[in-house]
């Protein structure tokens, strides 16, 4: 557990968050219609977005994988299908109002509810809900670290995080936010970073979890990626088989698999397709012969939980920079076309 702790910490400090005025009605309704991929058909999203709402000044990158995670979390409690409300309102916090808003100061706010018809949970496991590694999914089905991310995500910008629950009552997380003056507040807002070039390349994703896959493959899908996926090194190799003249840009893949890990399954990839990029993404620190393979030219690690921003801007920093093996087979192939007969 020590070793994992530093290697997540390190994590989040490299999330740049660029933090803008937004109107978080616009930003829910967009980010609803790819909820709808992510939690599936057995789960019935709706959205109550109250008219004028203040502005809030928070990462949008960030505040996209709160909504994500909790949506995630909600359809998990709700393995036989459900109810999923995402409901939004203007609230004035008091001095002194009672609950767990004491924590914050007086003033207007915005409140954003997510709600499920889920199978609930006790006081005691609402007490822990927002430690690091504190988790209720079997072992091997979360790494307890999503929701105190998104409790630092919100507490980073001046807001909280209150949850309501009972068992078999289901689940309301409120999340609030502090408005600010668009004239005032503008004027402050960071230079936004250029804009990515729309993707083309071919992402070859590898994953046992099929949640992570599903959440991975749709924010990949959104850049703009052409992805396949596989659920273990083994599986990825029999399609790449049936597909020899593919060309694989990136290997985005698990290091802990059954039948085959993504450490096994990179160097196979590369024989095949020298140049591939590879990034592990990983629960865990890594440590190891794996941290030698993620230190190799042209190959990078991404720990779990990670926002889509972050994930993209890996994959395109690792497509982006050349590698010293692609340069050598660019450069053997070179000769061998100009080489005499």
């Amino acid at each position: 557990m020590g070793s994992i702790i530093p290697a997540h910490v390190r994590h989040l400090a490299e999330v740049v968050a660029i933090a803008k005025v937004l109107d978080l009605n616009s930003l829910i309704a967009d980010t609803s219609r790819m909820l709808n991929r992510v939690i599936g058909d057995e789960v019935e999203l709706t959205t109550d977005l109250s008219p004028n709402l203040g502005l809030v000044k928070i990462d949008s990158g960030q505040f996209v994988q709160v909504i994500i995670n909790m949506a995630i979390n909600a359809r998990d409690a709700m393995p036989q299908g459900g109810k999923l409300r995402i409901s939004t309102k203007s609230v004035i916090i008091q001095q002194g109002q009672a609950s767990q808003l004491h924590i914050l100061a007086p003033g207007k706010y915005v409140a954003v509810t997510i709600a499920d018809t889920g199978a609930g949970m006790t006081e005691e496991v609402k007490a822990h809900l927002f430690e690091p590694f504190f988790t209720t999914k079997e072992l091997g089905k979360g790494t307890g670290l999503g929701l105190s991310t998104c409790y630092g995500i919100i507490r980073q910008a001046g807001g909280h995080i209150e949850v309501a629950s009972e068992p078999g009552q289901g689940a309301a997380f409120t999340i609030y936010l502090p408005t600010v003056s668009a004239v005032a507040e503008r004027t402050t807002d960071a230079p936004q970073a250029a804009p990515r070039p729309p993707a083309w390349e071919t992402v070859l994703l590898v994953e046992d979890d099929p949640n992570v896959r599903k959440f991975v493959g749709g924010c990949l899908r959104l850049e703009g990626y052409e992805v396949i996926e596989a659920v273990n090194g083994v599986e990825a190799l029999s399609v790449m088989g049936n597909h020899p003249d593919k060309p694989i840009h990136v290997l985005v893949t698990d290091v802990a698999m059954p039948r085959m890990g993504g450490q096994e399954l990179a160097q196979q990839l590369q024989i095949a397709q020298p140049g591939v990029k590879v990034l592990f993404i990983s629960g865990h620190a890594v440590s190891g012969s794996a941290a030698g393979n993620a230190a190799a030219p042209g190959t990078d690690v991404l720990l779990k939980p990670f926002l889509p921003d972050v994930l993209a801007r890996k994959i395109r920093e690792l497509l982006d920079k050349p590698d010293a093996l692609a340069h050598s087979v660019a450069a053997e192939v070179r000769t061998s076309r100009v080489s005499p007969q």
